[in-house]
């Protein structure tokens, strides 16, 4: 985690808050602090920071599980990285480990579980703590209209990523060369501090945690096991995204020794001239004259399918709300489609003819007689 302010008060949630309540901040937030929409070119750094901390907290509060360990433990509750006094501080084992996602209750030795949190008993025993190294993720902004959002689409993209050298194989090595064990962890992965009875373990700078080192390196990848590339590829946007919606599109992220990393969109919709979105619903403000307001009638209005005839009765005063249903955003989850509320606004002439302003005339007599 990179920040340590609190979660709630990055987003501006009360604790009770419900999840409904945590993605409207998050969507509101986002709408002002993307760096999309910083026009002065010195603001862009505290812009990306800002939203990084709001996507962090979105990320945790809007997860029933991590926000649970929050809750109860605070940023520790969510993060990895526990210091010996924050693990021994009287927390309950088996809570914290049935909330990250481990055994707990019984389910591992007290040295698994302090394996876990990257301790050692005894200064350097225990099992191989060597790993492949999983790709990392890539993350895009896109942006797209309320049009699209409603209808849904498909939309190429293009992006730079890391593939496997063809040279190597992705081993990093040349061909014919192999690998050997690292001398620092000796195949463990892992090197350890001691501090008595415990000693902290942490990842070999040697091997990175591969526990192995390239006797040769590949001439193309300088031993990285990877490549540098562009991509084409053609996504489908569904219908119902919003902003802050991110798709997650499994394995075309950058290569590495454990694996592919995914590539995630964080979609961006843009205000639209004539609507405004709340969740699943739509609002448009359309003006209509005196007389079609008097005398009622039907009237064309504009929907994200295109123009509707609604009924306006005789007498309707302005600022009055019409519900056309079915016109709105369909849900993603529930696939309810939302409503349009239509809002009119009566014009008001600023210049009369003659004529006209005898008619009023003659009808504001019959009105007060």
């Amino acid at each position: 985690m990179s920040t340590q302010r609190d979660y709630y008060e990055v987003l501006g949630v009360q604790k009770n808050a419900s999840v409904d309540d945590v993605k409207k901040a998050y969507r509101q937030l986002v709408m002002q602090h993307h760096p999309d929409r910083v026009a002065d070119p010195s603001k862009k750094k505290e812009a990306e920071e800002r939203f990084k901390e709001i996507s962090e907290a979105y990320a945790v509060l809007s997860d029933p599980q991590k926000r649970q360990l929050y809750d109860q433990y605070g940023h520790q509750g969510v993060d990895s990285r526990y210091s010996t006094e924050d693990i021994f501080r009287g927390a309950d084992f088996g809570d914290i480990f049935r909330g990250m996602g481990g055994g707990g209750g019984g389910g591992g030795s007290f040295e698994d579980i302090l394996s876990s949190f990257g301790f050692d008993l005894g200064g350097g025993g225990g099992r191989s703590q060597s790993r492949q190294r999983q790709g990392d993720d890539i993350h895009l902004e896109m942006q797209i209209t309320l049009e699209e959002a409603h209808s849904g689409l498909g939309k190429d993209i293009s992006y730079n990523y890391y593939e496997a050298c063809d040279a190597c194989s992705g081993t990093g090595a040349q061909k014919g060369a192999g690998r050997v064990t690292c001398a620092t962890c000796k195949g463990r992965g892992m090197v350890s501090t001691g501090m008595g009875f415990i000693s902290f373990a942490q990842t070999c700078p040697t091997c990175h945690g591969d526990g192995q080192i390239i006797k040769q390196k590949c001439n193309v990848c300088g031993g990285s096991g990877r490549v540098r590339k562009s991509k084409n590829l053609k996504v489908t946007i569904p219908s119902g995204v919003d902003t802050g919606s991110v798709l997650r599109l499994r394995d075309e992220g950058n290569f590495a020794s454990g694996g592919k990393g995914d590539l995630f969109l964080h979609i961006n919709v843009k205000a639209h001239p004539m609507f405004k979105r709340n969740g699943d619903d739509i609002h448009h403000k359309h003006k209509i004259s005196v007389i079609k307001a008097l005398v009622g009638g039907d009237i064309e209005v504009p929907s994200l399918s295109g123009n509707v005839q609604m009924k306006v009765p005789a007498g309707t005063q302005p600022g009055t709300t019409f519900r056309l249903k079915g016109k709105g955003i369909m849900d993603l989850q529930t696939k309810r489609v939302g409503d349009e509320y239509v809002e009119v606004e009566v014009e008001i002439p600023t210049r009369l003819s003659g004529q006209e302003r005898k008619l009023i005339d003659e009808w504001a007599k019959l009105r007060s007689a």
